[in-house]
Order: C-alpha cells, then sequence, then structure tokens
C-alpha cells in the first residue's frame, strides 16, 4: 500500500500535504455516509425449527431476539423439527429518503433530496447440521454503493454440559465483526435501528468496535452459556490479507489492518424477572493496534481500547404486546501515534476519547404494529487535526419508527417463509460533528441532516 493512503483521525483518507489535514471532516463523513447497519431476517431458521418468525424475532422480523431466539443462536443455530429444509434465504430492502436541507454534494448515483434507493439485497446461507453445528453466511448487494460483498458470518460448533451441576452450553464462534455473535439487541452490530440506508449522512465519529472492523476482520471466540443465565465469551480477532478482502468486497484500507491480534471479551447476566420478564446486564470490550491504512513505514500503530456496558429488558403481556428496552454505552480510549506520525500532525493528534450512548425504547402491539424511540450521543475530548468546524466530535438526537409485519405469526398467503415489514423513520439532530449551528464552517447546520425515511423490507 502507497504511504501516502494513510488513515488520518477514523476512516483511512488520500493525504498528500498537511493541508490535506483540512479534508479530514469531510472524509469521515463520506465514509459514514457509506456505512449501513446490517440486516438481518432469514425465514429458513423458521422452516427448520418449525416456529414462526415471532417465536425468535421481537415483532415477527428480525433481528430483534426474544430470549427464544437468544437460545437458538447461542444454541448453536442447532434446534430442528424437519428432517431437512433448504438452508437458503434472501432479503431486500427499499426506500425513500427526505432530508430536511438538500445534501451537497449529493450521494453517488442520486440525487441531493428525495431520493428512492434500493438499499440492499441479501442471499443467506443459514441452518444447522446435526447436534453441534450450524451458523449462517450472508451475501450482501449494496444498492447505494453499487456492489456485492461479504456480510455477516457466524458459525459454530457447540456442545452440551455441565458447570456445577448446571446445565451449559459450550460453544465456538468463528465471525467476521466483533459483536456479530453476540445474541442481545444493546451491542453494535444488531443494535437498533435494524435497517438503515447509505442516502442520508450520519455523524462522522464512531468507536471501533462500532461496526469499523465490520467484515474487515476475522475473529474465534469461545463461549459458555451456564444455566440459561451467565454469558462469559472470550476470543480474538485479526486481519485477512489484502487481496482476500478486496475479492470479497470489502476495503481492506478501512481502517487498517490489526497488527497481531484483537482481544475480545463478553460478559452477560441473565434474569427472569416477576411477571415473566427478562433482564440484563453485561459488559464488553475490545483492545487493537492497527496499521492505519496498511501503512507499516512509520514503525507505529494507532492503539484503541474500547469498553462498553449494556443493559437489555424484555416484556411481554398476556395480550401479546412487547415491551422492551436495550441501553449501551460504549468508552474508547485511543493512540493514533501511527495515523499523526504519518500526516506530519503535532502529538496532541494523537490522543483521542469517545463515549457513545444509546437508549431505546420498544413497544410492539400483538406481533404486527411496532413503536420505537432511541436517544444517541456521541462526545469525546476536542481534537482540532481529526475534526472541524468546533474541533469537537460531538453528536446527539432522536430516531423514531413505527413498522408494520402483517404475517409474523407464518401465516402469509405466500407461505410460511414470506416475512415483510413496512416502516417509517424519522432521525432529529441536535448536535452534528461538533455543533448545533455551522458545524462545517460553511452555514451548515445540526437539523439540516433531519430525515424521514419510509422502507420496505421483505424476506423470504
Amino acid at each position: 500500500m502507497p504511504s501516502d493512503h494513510i488513515a488520518v483521525g477514523y476512516p483511512p483518507i488520500r493525504l498528500k500535504t498537511r493541508h490535506a489535514l483540512a479534508m479530514l471532516p469531510l472524509a469521515a463523513a463520506l465514509t459514514t455516509l457509506l456505512i449501513a447497519r446490517p440486516a438481518q431476517a432469514v425465514p429458513s431458521y423458521a422452516e427448520q425449527t418449525g416456529q414462526p418468525c415471532q417465536a425468535c424475532h421481537v415483532g415477527g422480523f428480525g433481528p430483534q431476539l426474544t430470549p427464544f431466539g437468544r437460545e437458538f443462536k447461542l444454541g448453536g443455530y442447532t434446534l430442528r423439527t424437519k428432517p431437512f429444509n433448504v438452508p437458503l434465504s434472501a432479503m431486500a430492502i427499499g426506500s425513500f429518503t427526505h432530508t430536511r436541507k438538500d445534501q451537497v454534494p449529493a450521494p453517488d448515483h442520486l440525487r441531493s433530496n428525495d431520493n428512492f434507493a434500493f438499499d440492499q439485497g441479501s442471499i443467506f446461507l443459514a441452518g444447522g447440521v446435526g447436534q453441534h453445528f450450524g451458523g449462517f453466511a450472508q451475501v450482501t448487494y449494496d444498492g447505494v454503493g453499487r456492489q456485492w460483498s461479504w456480510d455477516n458470518v457466524d458459525l459454530r460448533a457447540v456442545t452440551q454440559g455441565k458447570v456445577f451441576g448446571k446445565d451449559a452450553v459450550f460453544g465456538l464462534s468463528l465471525n467476521n465483526s466483533p459483536t456479530t455473535q453476540d445474541v442481545w439487541n444493546t451491542t453494535p452490530a444488531w443494535g437498533f435501528p435494524y435497517t438503515d440506508t447509505g442516502v442520508s449522512g450520519t455523524p462522522g465519529a464512531a468507536a471501533l468496535i462500532d461496526g469499523r472492523l465490520a467484515q474487515n476482520t476475522l475473529g474465534l471466540s469461545t463461549y459458555s452459556w451456564i444455566d440459561h443465565k451467565l454469558y462469559i465469551e472470550a476470543g480474538a480477532y485479526t486481519s485477512p490479507r489484502a487481496g482476500t478482502l478486496r475479492w470479497l468486497g470489502a476495503d481492506p484500507a478501512d481502517p487498517g489492518d490489526i497488527h497481531g491480534l484483537a482481544p475480545y471479551g463478553r460478559v452477560a447476566w441473565q434474569h427472569n424477572t416477576a411477571g415473566g420478564g427478562t433482564l440484563e446486564v453485561g459488559a464488553f470490550a475490545l483492545k487493537a493496534a492497527l496499521n492505519p491504512g496498511r501503512d507499516r513505514s512509520t514503525g507505529l500503530t494507532d492503539h484503541y481500547s474500547d469498553v462498553g456496558l449494556d443493559l437489555s429488558w424484555y416484556k411481554p403481556d398476556a395480550n401479546g404486546n412487547t415491551f422492551t428496552v436495550d441501553m449501551r454505552y460504549v468508552h474508547e480510549k485511543a493512540g493514533l501515534h501511527a495515523t499523526c506520525l504519518l500526516a506530519l500532525a503535532p502529538a496532541q493528534c494523537a490522543e483521542v476519547t469517545l463515549d457513545e450512548w444509546r437508549g431505546t425504547l420498544g413497544y410492539n402491539w400483538r406481533g404486527k404494529v411496532g413503536a420505537t424511540v432511541s436517544l444517541f450521543a456521541t462526545g469525546g475530548r476536542p481534537n482540532g487535526f481529526l475534526y472541524g468546524g468546533s474541533g469537537r466530535p460531538d453528536s446527539n438526537g432522536v430516531m423514531a419508527q413505527i413498522d408494520y409485519t402483517p404475517w409474523g405469526a407464518g401465516n402469509s398467503p405466500l407461505g410460511p417463509r414470506a416475512a415483510l415489514r413496512l416502516g417509517a423513520q424519522f432521525t432529529a439532530y441536535g448536535r452534528f460533528d461538533g455543533a448545533r449551528h455551522n458545524y462545517d464552517g460553511a452555514g451548515a447546520n445540526a437539523a439540516d441532516n433531519n430525515a424521514l425515511r419510509l422502507f420496505t423490507w421483505v424476506a423470504f
């Protein structure tokens, strides 16, 4: 990789002189614009288990899991009531997005506003083999970026045993993104929003664990699920070769490759509460050293330490309605010494801290109509070399969603495999990339990025 291709701050940019530091905030915004959150809806599991989608998923559609769905995933996707089923599924997401102000510049291949887009199409190979092996592998076409790539992968080997006389599951997970293997919808891989688009802009600053290593790494972890209460996991991630990632449709330079191994750990406690609810509290951590843009010329690496806390509450009532609460806090401390040396930036460029918060409240009426409100905030140490405008990474806002899922009980006229969700999302920003007003120095306000998105999500 040429030495002028480096990552300054978070996303990689092409840098020729120190004056390119002024382009850092724009690079961050453009990189984030192209990243949409993963979505998962795998009807082949419904056929395999003989259960409708709403048995595993809140509201009858993925990826938000019920306690039964968590057990199915932790058990290695091996539960089966049919001797054989075709382990293939597919899904597609299309949407219309309107932003408060026209986007400048306009997204690639699209207009500056009021865009219809094919956000995503995916094919899944998903199922269990015998009592000890299962998983899924996803290949996705990004309709905004107009390219195919590998997507979420989670392959498992499991066995049963005892710990101090309590039932336990012991497993291995081979996956390609930290937290993809997680079963609570609090960690970044499966947290709200469960579907998103690359059409509208989003804030630039994000912790490493918040999707920045997705599909750019490969990890192996071992876990124990003891007495259906205690979850313990430990593993590590590495980076495949650049040629392999390019063949898989990923950018090998974004954000760079892992030096050695990046350890990951997770612990969670889940308990049944009075009235039939389920409460989980947990923590997770990732530590990584990266060669930014895969550039090793400095002899230095960028170091990241991410620590997170999470809480989840699931409560069904006697009428088939469901209440959920999901909360996450992530603290990141980073030393970007390689990045700043490559950019000829002052030493103070290297010290970075970020704090991310997200709290989500959901209600689903009889497995059909859902309403979700999510508050989010990112803040951290000011750094004029990494962030534009005010020189701060601060962003916050609220996202609200309503959705309708008519066939979560498996009663589709097209058969039990067919699933459909229609929804509307609205996102409003209080701060964006460091400021409420004129955050980019060119007169743009945070509220200019407010977006209304109408989407259709089908799976079969």
